[in-house]
């Protein structure tokens, strides 16, 4: 990949990321002052950066407590800051749920509380409900992240097997007024989804989480499987009068990002089209079709007149199928769309905008047609790479694993193809 190219592609994820920057987002959608008291709540990768954004703007006193993942911290002044672990749910977390849930107790009808809600937060607010404990929660999300499923089908089981999730922390708060400022990281920017919904309740019944687990063949640990099955697992109703006063904004989210990324590109001299910002399904599969399309745009001018700027975003899966191998959805969806795009002067960048790819230190990676052959050059096979879900190695090997440290927000993963010559077929 050229330098430029690097350079380009890398410019279009930091107009994504600035255009979800915390103190932006929220100047916009500040609720008014109360009568009372303001607590300030929160969770989530970006809750931190959150948080510190709020206490500049806020013309009036305040307190509270945000959760964030370990190593996401920032300084604020007046809301505490707690760290715990994700993506597999720690005792630290434990203690940042109950913290969240003393902020809002006695609360009055002249009080607000504000939300501070981004994705990570389902992972990071564990709270086992009845006889679960936390080793039950870890082995829930163990088993939907390697399920395969959307993002979507998680969090409907994940509210339902929780003490916190599905609007439970919005209801410990009644009376006061909750008001929920969201930075959606879901496909359709559906704000119950964001963190499971701590303060925001959803329609999913209990017996919609039933069907999804059986209709996508989720393998659920037996504490888990056995409490879906009692009726007090049942998430609040939307409908409930403890509801009644909230509010839900969101503050943020991938389209908004992509818009960002495309007039980056126009401004750049490169035209811009956005796919979807709402992608779903297994990173592999969409890097392949990604690939194809890039590929087809290149060859013959369809969809797209080339040259252009190819992005979308969204949120993908991936259903583990080796041992041992490393790496996230997005180096996995750029892995495949490597081995799809070989001989192709197509360049890629595929990234998480909160600056981690599943579990690891990189945000994503670069790829282009030359990346497959270059990884046989080196010694290691991209087939099996891919097939062991060890895309991150490949990458490493390479020297183009796209390192940024965290953000300070989420809104989902970032694509961008650079289709810049005609394909010889």
């Amino acid at each position: 990949m050229s330098p430029d190219d690097r350079a380009l592609l890398s410019r279009l994820f930091d107009a994504a990321v600035h255009a979800a920057d915390p103190e932006t987002a929220l100047r916009r959608h500040l609720p008014a002052r109360p009568a009372g008291r303001t607590v300030v709540i929160g969770a989530g990768k970006g809750a931190a950066q959150l948080a510190a954004a709020f206490e500049r703007l806020w013309d009036g006193p305040l307190e509270g407590v945000v959760v964030t993942r370990y190593g996401y911290g920032c300084p604020t002044e007046r809301i505490r800051v707690l760290e715990a672990a994700h993506p597999v749910p720690d005792a630290a977390g434990i203690d940042a749920a109950r913290a969240l849930f003393d902020a809002v107790r006695d609360l009055g009808p002249d009080d607000l509380v504000v939300a501070l809600v981004c994705g990570g937060g389902s992972s990071l607010l564990p709270s086992p409900p009845g006889p679960l404990g936390l080793d039950d929660e870890a082995a829930l999300n163990r088993a939907l992240l390697a399920s395969g499923a959307p993002i979507s089908v998680m969090n409907a089981i994940r509210k339902h097997v929780s003490g916190i999730k599905g609007g439970r922390l919005a209801a410990a708060a009644w009376p006061a007024r909750v008001v929920s400022l969201v930075v959606s990281d879901v496909p359709g920017d559906d704000p119950a989804q964001v963190a499971s919904g701590p303060t925001v309740p959803d329609p999913l019944s209990l017996a919609d989480a039933r069907t999804l687990v059986a209709s996508w063949r989720i393998a659920l640990p037996p504490g888990a499987a056995a409490w879906l099955q009692r009726p007090e697992a049942a998430a609040p109703d939307p409908r409930d009068h403890r509801f009644a006063r909230n509010e839900v904004r969101v503050i943020a989210s991938a389209r908004l990002s992509l818009e960002a990324a495309a007039a980056a590109a126009e401004a750049a001299g490169l035209p811009a089209v956005i796919l979807s910002d709402a992608i779903e399904g297994e990173a592999r599969d969409v890097g392949r079709v990604h690939a194809a399309i890039a590929r087809e745009v290149a060859a013959r001018g369809r969809p797209f007149a080339r040259p252009v700027a190819i992005l979308s975003g969204g949120e993908t899966t991936v259903t583990l199928r080796g041992a041992g191998g490393r790496g996230g959805r997005n180096s996995e969806f750029l892995l495949a769309f490597a081995i799809a795009a070989e001989g192709t002067d197509l360049a890629a960048l595929a990234a998480d905008t909160d600056g981690i790819d599943g579990s690891e230190p990189n945000a994503g990676a670069f790829a282009d047609g030359t990346t497959a052959a270059r990884l046989r050059a080196g010694g290691l096979d991209p087939v099996a790479c891919l097939g062991g879900n060890d895309a991150w190695t490949a990458f490493d090997r390479l020297g183009d694993l796209f390192v940024t440290g965290p953000t300070g927000t989420n809104v989902n993963d970032f694509r961008a193809i650079l289709v810049r010559q005609r394909l010889n077929t």
